[in-house]
C-alpha cells in the first residue's frame, strides 16, 4: 500500500514536537512516567509468572493488596524501598543504569 502525499514521522520526531525535546522538564516528566509504567508492568508479569495473587505478594512485602494493584497499574508513586521489597519478594534481579549528564561539579 502506497502513502501518496503522506509524510511519516519517527516516534522521536513526534515526541519532540508534542511532548518536548530531550532535557526539557516536560519531556523528563513524560519519560519518568513511562519508566514507572514499565516497572509496574514488570512487577505484574513477574508476579503472574510466580503464580502469586496481589494479596499474596502484598503479604510477602508487608503491604495491602490495594498497594500492589496501585503499583502494577501505576496509580501511585510508590516509595522506592517498597518497589525494592516487591522485586525481592518476587526473587527478581534488578538492574539500574545511572547516566551522568554534562554538568560540572565544584567540590571545594
Amino acid at each position: 500500500m502506497e502513502n501518496k502525499g503522506m509524510k511519516t514521522y519517527s516516534l522521536d520526531e513526534v515526541t519532540d514536537k508534542y511532548i518536548g525535546k530531550k532535557g526539557t522538564p516536560k519531556r523528563d516528566a513524560f519519560e519518568n512516567e513511562l519508566r514507572l509504567d514499565l516497572i509496574g508492568h514488570a512487577i505484574k508479569q513477574a508476579r503472574k509468572e510466580r503464580n502469586l495473587t496481589q494479596a499474596q505478594l502484598g503479604e510477602l512485602v508487608g503491604v495491602q493488596k490495594a498497594q500492589i494493584s496501585k503499583i502494577e497499574n501505576h496509580l501511585t508513586d510508590a516509595r522506592f524501598d517498597t518497589i525494592l521489597k516487591v522485586f525481592k519478594a518476587l526473587n527478581a534481579k534488578i538492574n539500574f543504569n545511572v547516566e551522568l549528564l554534562d554538568q560540572n561539579l565544584n567540590l571545594t
